[in-house]
Parts: C-alpha cells; structure tokens; sequence
C-alpha cells in the first residue's frame, strides 16, 4: 500500500515515540526525510541517524534526545503545516516564527530543505512542511 504523506508518518512515529520515551524509531528512508533528519540533528533535537539497506528498500532509525535521567524531552511539539491536500507556501518576507523564534519551521526550497532562520539569510520562500519546537 502506498502512503499518500510520508512527511506526516514521519514526524507521527518521531512524536509517538518521542512521548513513549523510545530511544530508537525506525521509518523507510527517502531524500527528503533524510534531509529533514539533517536538520533535527543540526539543530540538536535528535542525537543521529543510521541508513540501513535491505536489497531495494533503505530503512532510516532515528536516535531520540532526552534530559539525563530521561525525564524530560528534547522534541516538546511536532507539527505537520502543509499536507497533500493543502498545501501551504511562504515568501521570504512571510516566513513563520514558530513560537517566538524559539522553535523551528522546515521550509522546502528551490536552495533544498531548510530551516525557517536560513531561508531568512537566504531571502527565498517555499513549502512550509513542518513546526517543531
């Protein structure tokens, strides 16, 4: 059966694993959760990633961040913006601020998969995908 937005069950199995305290989530690998997995780890909201192939299929295991002792989480929200069947564009001048500038919003550009602050240095606009904070 083919998933009509790999982007949503991405961030859905980070977010339910992320709320049972899992250390690990595995998913199907594609360019861009790849590219969306870059930006977690850059902005330090996910420790790595691993890319493992079996013959055509390629399976991306995300390693989750928590406090110390594990009591409180790195991921506090995610949240899926522009969805198949509505999609949600920003120019460079309307790029969101997810909470204040505290959070962080993925943008789909003509530059690649970007944070929100990048595509402001950068002045280009695109597919807002997702918040997280």
């Amino acid at each position: 059966m083919t998933m009509s937005d790999p982007i949503a069950d991405m961030l859905t199995r980070i977010r339910n694993a992320n709320k049972a305290k899992h250390d690990t989530v595995s998913m199907p690998a594609s360019k861009m959760k790849i590219a969306i997995a870059n930006i977690l780890v850059d902005e330090g909201y996910i420790k790595k990633y691993d890319l493992t192939e079996d013959g055509a299929k390629k399976t991306m295991t995300l390693y989750l961040k928590y406090s110390a002792d594990k009591s409180e989480r790195i991921i506090s929200g995610l949240t899926r913006i522009s969805k198949p069947g509505l999609r949600v564009y920003a120019g460079a001048e309307d790029l969101p601020k997810v909470l204040g500038g505290l959070g962080l919003a993925i943008i789909s550009t003509n530059q690649g998969v970007i944070t929100d602050k990048e595509a402001r240095k950068l002045h280009v606009g695109g597919e807002v995908l997702a918040y997280i904070w």
